[in-house]
């Protein structure tokens, strides 16, 4: 074949061989980022080596990732990053400087470095995760707005932009007397690049976006938004820092304007595409020869790695005072190796901060754990909910997380807690205050905390699944607890620690599917509210009135329907 076809005929290989790969693994219900994985390996260079040009695809894959972050920064809300931004600043510095520490004692004391800069390369090295697939894994689970999608995101974003200082400074690790010099030069090329960020958001990319849209042209737009994107990227590949984190705030530029939906619109079908080209280059990498010779060593390092992180990571998140349930997820759901540890590793081989031999245990390490990231979200709820609902281990670990703020009288009686303020919790503390009753909210979203501050309506900041938060709600002397949550899992746990409380608390829950009604009932709420089924009962109310049914008959109906629990008009299947 012609030299100029064997791109489209490797991109072509690739696509078909990630598709088939997603394909199986989605019927065999694990990730379909796992079949990109190993379609990956299949056919790259320790497979049946298929492709005439690795590197080229690898190159192509840089485009997954920067699509990646791009639409990450137009999704990212700053009103809900602002909740997190205490975690994302010291708790990311915390993180990154407690694993390079723990990993330069680790590898000095058992000989895997020769000396303390090494065992401080490879600390860096260690200390990344992996953005891009939490990122992809979050949002198939529709977590990305949740308090641990959020806290492992701002990490995430965090190490990201240290990654850039890392590639700044590591060259001066040979001459360790020059890393002042390289970290002062690192931060003040970051300094420059958010500054004139920040100037082009504000008053040059939104004139160019109305520009654009003006002309009415989607395929256009389209062009202008990839432009911004790689070209962003580029700049700060160019300035020593990551493509990432150029990416990423190419997506904030125009998170805040009014075109941000339609340029997501329209990179999601290339992001998707790219992405999957990005996690097949991952699973070219590994190297079966190498995994089996080195498969107990590996296997060490891969325990050792997600277990280490772990650890550092859960203390850090309970120390922020989040609540044990998210301490758990997040510490399991962030302690792989990140991909750009790759890069990391190449240049620390270009510079013989580590031997040919620790490079590819180290590309075999990253490989494994990047694997075994999606099963570990997938499992880390279960995980979480059980060990949380342990009395012993959860009234311990219990102690170290607090609400982090309260503005409530200090004595509140025949009160209404109204636990979570989004759309539905809102519309109850309405209604509760027109008609005059007290109410107390719980609520872990800044953004909500603000509007509740904006308004005087007492609540405490905090996870209302959380023991610690429940008792400063004064349950006790509460009249009744509604919970308005958007995650069942916390809705069970609140339900349950609420009783515990108070036993013979009036609650009334919001359930999130039909096997929920039962359960939350079987658990002790008084009343248990469907959404879907009340939109359904309004259709039916108003249609009924049309047909000339008289307002008593439709009314008796309807409680019988909410009497049984919706049981007549459940769906056959659910």
């Amino acid at each position: 074949m012609p030299t100029e076809h064997s791109l489209i005929l490797d991109i072509t290989t690739v696509l078909v061989a990630t598709a088939l790969g997603g394909f199986f693994a989605h019927r065999l219900r694990q990730p379909v980022i796992l079949g990109y994985l190993v379609s990956g390996f299949a056919i790259g260079p320790f497979g049946f080596k298929l492709l005439s040009n690795v590197n080229e695809i690898k190159s192509l894959a840089e485009i997954g990732v920067a699509f990646l972050l791009f639409a990450l920064g137009v999704e990212f809300s700053l009103a809900e990053l602002k909740r997190v931004k205490e975690i994302a600043i010291k708790g990311s510095f915390l993180q990154i400087g407690l694993t390079i520490a723990l990993v330069t004692i680790v590898t000095l004391l058992t000989g895997w470095a020769s000396s303390i800069t090494k065992g401080i390369f490879l600390g860096a090295v260690l200390s990344l995760s992996s953005t891009a697939i939490v990122l992809k894994t979050l949002t198939e689970k529709g977590e990305v707005n949740t308090v641990h999608g959020q806290i492992m995101l701002a990490i995430l974003i965090a190490q990201d932009l240290a990654l850039g200082v890392m590639l700044a400074i590591i060259p001066a690790l040979q001459q360790p007397e020059n890393i002042a010099v390289a970290l002062s030069l690192a931060l003040v090329k970051i300094t420059i690049f958010v500054v004139v960020a920040i100037i082009f958001s504000r008053w040059v990319v939104p004139r160019v976006l109305s520009n654009i849209a003006a002309t009415e042209s989607n395929e256009l737009f389209l062009l202008v938004v990839i432009a911004l994107c790689l070209g962003v990227a580029l700049i700060t590949a160019h300035l020593g820092l990551s493509i990432a984190m150029g990416a990423f705030v190419a997506g904030l530029m125009i998170s805040e304007i009014d075109y941000a939906d339609q340029a997501l619109a329209k990179i999601l079908p290339l992001r998707d595409t790219f992405a999957s080209l990005f996690f097949a280059s991952i699973g070219m990498l590994i190297d079966p020869a190498i995994l089996i010779s080195n498969f107990a060593i590996i296997l060490e390092l891969v325990a050792l790695v997600m277990l280490g992180k772990a650890v550092i990571i859960f203390g850090i998140v309970l120390k922020f005072g989040y609540s044990l349930k998210n301490a758990i997820i997040v510490s399991l759901g962030i302690n792989q190796i990140g991909e750009f540890s790759f890069v990391l590793a190449l240049v620390g081989l270009q510079l013989e901060l580590i031997s040919q031999q620790t490079y590819s245990l180290l590309l075999g390490t990253t490989a494994i754990t990047l694997i075994l990231t999606p099963f570990s979200l997938k499992v880390t709820p279960f995980i979480a909910d059980n060990l949380n609902q342990n009395p012993v281990l959860g009234n311990f670990l219990q102690r170290f997380s607090a609400p982090k703020t309260i503005s409530m009288p200090e004595i509140m009686t025949d009160h209404v807690v109204v636990a979570g303020y989004g759309r539905v919790g809102q519309v109850v503390v309405n209604i509760l205050q027109t008609e005059g009753y007290p109410v107390l909210v719980i609520e872990n979203s800044e953004a909500s905390v603000q509007r509740l501050r904006m308004r005087q309506i007492p609540y405490i900041f905090g996870d209302a699944d959380s023991e610690l938060v429940l008792e400063k709600a004064h349950l006790a002397t509460a009249k009744a607890l509604a919970i308005a949550l958007p995650d069942a899992a916390s809705t069970r746990l609140l339900l349950k620690n609420a009783l515990t409380i108070a036993p013979h608390l009036d609650v009334i829950a919001r359930s999130h599917n039909n096997k929920e009604i039962d359960i939350l009932t079987q658990m002790g709420a008084k009343e248990v509210v469907q959404p879907e089924f009340e939109a359904a009962l309004e259709l039916g109310n108003h249609l009924l009135k049309t047909l000339g049914a008289a307002e008593s008959y439709i009314q008796t109906v309807i409680n019988t329907i909410r009497k049984d629990r919706y049981l007549s008009v459940r769906p056959d299947q659910e």
